[in-house]
């Protein structure tokens, strides 16, 4: 592998996870369905390698309607049997009425004017944390703002959000920039993002 496209060691060689790696993780996302999808898939990485949540990751995509937060928020008993039948997904109990509850919360954050990008955003004041770790040791698995970010998605009622899986979203949607300092993807990372209106909303009340 030339200088150029050294990559951070976790991601191995499996096609799948390089894709991730190259072309997802890191990137910032603000969109509010695509934190939703992967604030649900972290979750289900739980205990669990996070290359079976991305080989899954289409199953879950057709098994929750796109993660449409408002179909997935009138799920009932029905469905819940439908999805433990479901090789597609982790057949989890937990997981998957935590996925109903976390959509319904989402609806409930959103009826009281908050948005997911507005709590998880303002943690950072709208700007990536760019940090400068040269081995995967010296990367943390939980900071301060994700234990805050963890508590304050607990209080709305989110599950499947310990500090632990709050950070690994971080690190998903781009909030934290923890890709290895030799790995190219630090380097075409490492730039401001523009004003994001709802942020802006969120810090000015």
């Amino acid at each position: 592998m030339s200088a150029l496209h050294v990559r951070c060691s976790w991601c191995g060689q499996d096609p799948l996870y390089v894709a991730y790696h190259d072309t997802e993780w890191g990137v910032p996302v603000r969109d509010e369905a695509a934190l939703f999808e992967r604030l649900i898939l972290e979750g289900a990485q739980a205990g669990l390698a996070w290359i079976t949540i991305l080989r899954k990751r289409e199953g879950y995509r057709r098994a929750f309607e796109n993660f449409d937060a408002e179909r997935i928020a009138r799920y009932g008993d029905e469905d819940r049997a439908r999805l433990m039948a479901d090789a597609g997904i982790v057949r989890n109990r937990l997981k998957i009425d935590a996925t109903i509850g976390n959509a319904r919360a989402l609806l409930a954050l959103h009826e009281r004017g908050e948005t997911l990008a507005g709590l998880l955003w303002e943690q950072v004041d709208g700007q990536p944390l760019i940090n400068h770790w040269r081995r995967p040791a010296d990367c943390p698995s939980t900071t301060d703002l994700s234990d805050q970010l963890s508590k304050r998605l607990a209080q709305r009622g989110f599950r499947f959000v310990g500090s632990t899986i709050v950070y690994a979203w971080m690190q998903s949607v781009g909030v934290v920039n923890d890709h290895m300092v030799d790995c190219f993807r630090h380097r075409e990372l490492v730039r401001p993002l523009p004003p994001h209106p709802a942020l802006r909303a969120t810090l000015s009340r």
